[in-house]
């Protein structure tokens, strides 16, 4: 799986999927393949899985320092050459927060037991924490050859897939914790984690959309977290509203997926997938009409 979006917009129908059908998901991510090379063999003694961030551009300021940033100043990332939108969510730690969802997703783990480390370098792509407290972690080269030829190679791996790590010329490795008040996407995602109900979901299709408005520079970089807090905030309310608030709780139609197959399992994917579509556009609505002055917006 080379994105992190079907995890974070559905995780839950995905894992159904897998379990009704005996397939497996191989991450792409640099960091997930990380935890899942750390895991084989070890999965049921896991206590923690601990995702690595390079801090973005952006790393040691304050939030007040972050009103007057840039397109041009957040698309220089120190580490990785990227796309547009997920450099901007690197600098804004959303980027992070995404994976922090994918991580509890694709290992079905409660977000209290995954944190994440701020760790400039990029040499450790994440580790684990077992529970005897021993902890195992990828070190390598921050090189996407590596995660994309292993999954392309899985399950045996047996070529050079980027430059070794020469530790003794790597220098020194510095671990820090993340910023939440500079940097709140963290925050956002556990909050969603722990709601559930769609949260994830809305998450994503608001970053989106804020990250759109902010390259446009329609408006500012610290508005995409608030943008996507607010969205989040609205759609809780809603939920409160309409009774439909059930925190923990999957959004799914699908309960009974495990139990279908053929023609009814795609048919409950595509119920899914259609309400997780029509949430997105709520969420891309929302902030959209609220940086508008329009106020919050209705499906």
């Amino acid at each position: 799986l080379a994105n992190k979006e079907s995890l974070v917009l559905a995780g839950d129908l995905l894992r159904r999927v897998c379990r009704a059908t005996g397939a497996s998901i191989l991450p792409v991510d640099s960091e997930h393949f990380a935890i899942f090379d750390c895991l084989c063999g070890r999965g049921d003694d896991a206590e923690r899985l601990v995702l690595t961030a390079s801090g973005g551009p952006f790393r040691g300021r304050k939030a007040g320092d972050l009103a007057g940033v840039t397109p041009e100043m957040a698309l220089r990332h120190p580490n990785w050459n990227m796309g547009a939108k997920i450099t901007i969510d690197s600098a804004t730690l959303m980027n992070k927060a995404l994976e922090f969802i994918e991580a509890c997703q694709l290992y079905g783990v409660a977000p209290d037991r995954v944190e994440v480390l701020v760790h400039p370098q990029s040499i450790v792509h994440s580790l684990v924490v077992f529970k005897d407290q021993s902890q195992l972690a990828q070190l390598g080269v921050p090189d996407m050859r590596l995660p994309i030829g292993a999954c392309l190679l899985w399950p045996r791996v047996d070529r050079p897939l980027a430059a070794p790590l020469d530790l003794a010329q790597a220098g020194t490795l510095t671990f820090e914790r993340p910023d939440h008040e500079a940097f709140p996407a963290l925050t956002l995602a556990k909050k969603a984690m722990q709601v559930r109900s769609g949260m994830s979901v809305v998450l994503n299709g608001a970053d989106e959309e804020a990250v759109k408005l902010f390259l446009e520079g329609r408006c500012a970089f610290t508005d995409i977290a608030a943008s996507v807090a607010g969205a989040m905030e609205a759609h809780l309310a809603r939920l409160k509203m309409e009774n439909a608030l059930h925190e923990g709780e999957p959004f799914s139609l699908a309960g009974q997926v495990p139990d279908l197959s053929g023609e009814a399992l795609a048919a409950a994917c595509w119920a899914q997938l259609s309400r997780i579509h029509e949430l997105g556009e709520w969420a891309r609505r929302y902030v959209r009409e609220s940086l508008a002055g329009g106020g919050s917006s209705r499906c």
